[in-house]
């Protein structure tokens, strides 16, 4: 079984030089916990994720061992978020993330995707076309119905 087989096809992405208000947008509404950026060829360029935002809120080990974890005003760090929101993305994505393989068969990439401890992967050409999103439900999901049909090799 093939991720192209059983991958979302219809993603949601965005550009280098969209603003974070927008992602957030997105990320909050449709419950995406990362949204792939992609160049204007629809080239996979990065991806933007929860935890890129909500990682500078985060004291700094310096600030940690300066000021101590008692005196860091947690809700003065939470305020911060509007500075977060007025920055583009290419400000805070991961740039040239792991991507699969249209190709490539579900288990190896669900392998990928623990071993990286990712829930959701993007699926793209070898020139870096995105083409999807594979997350470990899709293939759970597959595996779990193929079985059902009886449709798998057992021996």
């Amino acid at each position: 079984m093939k991720v192209r087989d059983v991958m979302s096809g219809s993603v949601r992405s965005v550009k280098p030089d969209t603003k974070i208000v927008e992602v957030a947008s997105l990320m909050c509404l449709f419950r995406f916990h990362g949204v792939p950026v992609v160049d204007d060829d629809n080239r996979l360029i990065g991806i933007i994720a929860e935890k890129d935002l909500l990682h500078s809120l985060f004291p700094t080990v310096e600030s940690l061992m300066t000021e101590g974890m008692h005196s860091v005003d947690m809700d003065r760090q939470m305020g911060r978020y509007g500075e977060i929101l007025e920055k583009r993305v290419d400000e805070l994505m991961t740039k040239h993330p792991i991507s699969v393989d249209p190709d490539m068969h579900v288990l190896r990439a669900a392998t990928v995707m623990v071993k990286h401890q990712f829930r959701r992967i993007p699926v793209a050409e070898k020139d870096g076309a995105l083409l999807g999103m594979l997350s470990l439900g899709d293939v759970h999901k597959a595996i779990f119905h193929a079985n059902m049909r009886g449709a798998l090799k057992t021996s």
